[in-house]
């Protein structure tokens, strides 16, 4: 199980949003690249960043700020937000993210989103968000009109890599996670399955851990372990633990 600290990037500074939302907004650091840094000394092995000024607009805001994240730690990173077109994708690929979340491109423009999985074989996840079910776009803030049931099919055949599931409704709320959710969503894939929103405590990764055997590849955590309700150490420590 991989725990993903995140770097969620707006205005050049790293911040957490409450459920999403654009107007709640909360600066933890103004040096994005520093905070990546300190979450790799603290042990991280994969680092989850989002480019939300790209999420929010549909273009890349913070590439150059990506690209020296990407340079300044030795650990691999996936990035999503704003990614809408091949192009975008490949120069991030190339300035040194590991791999890619796809959103809207996925639920919005299914032949592009098939053209990037064949383009980036093993290198493209989704990102599926919702709230009570329902599927949305654009940096959260579009009903799509879809369910996981409407897109997953369509989406294994694409050969994604991963899926990101956030449970919008928790994300930076610290209210714990939807396991009942996860285990649904395991149940119905076999691409691996990475939890985001309301990871709180370490008991949260005590509470998803038995998910890895249906697939469940890790958790992202972002509130938590800025105000220090999880430790990315001591979730590490553990996690190794279980597999000793």
């Amino acid at each position: 199980m991989i725990l993903f600290p995140a770097v969620d990037i707006k205005n050049g500074q790293c911040v957490r949003l409450a459920q999403g939302r654009e107007d709640q907004v909360t600066v933890f650091s103004a040096d994005p690249v520093e905070q990546a840094l300190r979450w790799a000394d603290q042990g991280a092995r994969y680092l989850h960043v989002v480019d939300l000024d790209g999420a929010f607009s549909g273009l890349p805001r913070n590439f150059e700020l990506i690209r020296s994240i990407c340079a300044a730690i030795d650990i691999p990173v996936q990035l999503g937000g704003g990614i809408r077109d091949i192009a975008t994708a490949q120069k991030y690929i190339e300035a040194g993210v590991e791999r890619l979340i796809i959103g809207t491109m996925a639920l919005e423009s299914p032949d592009l989103f098939s053209e990037l999985c064949r383009t980036l074989p093993g290198r493209i996840g989704v990102s599926l968000d919702a709230v009570d079910g329902r599927l949305k776009t654009k940096g959260w803030v579009k009903d799509a009109g879809l369910t996981m049931d409407d897109v997953l099919p369509r989406l294994e055949r694409d050969g994604i890599r991963f899926i990101v599931f956030t449970d919008i409704a928790r994300d930076g709320m610290q209210t714990g996670v939807n396991v009942a959710g996860l285990k649904a969503l395991c149940a119905r894939t076999s691409v691996p399955v990475i939890a985001a929103g309301g990871v709180h405590t370490l008991d949260d990764i005590k509470a998803l851990h038995p998910l890895c055997a249906d697939g469940l590849e890790g958790a992202i955590s972002g509130r938590a372990i800025y105000v220090g309700t999880l430790d990315v150490r001591e979730a590490h420590a553990w996690i190794d633990a279980q597999a000793a």
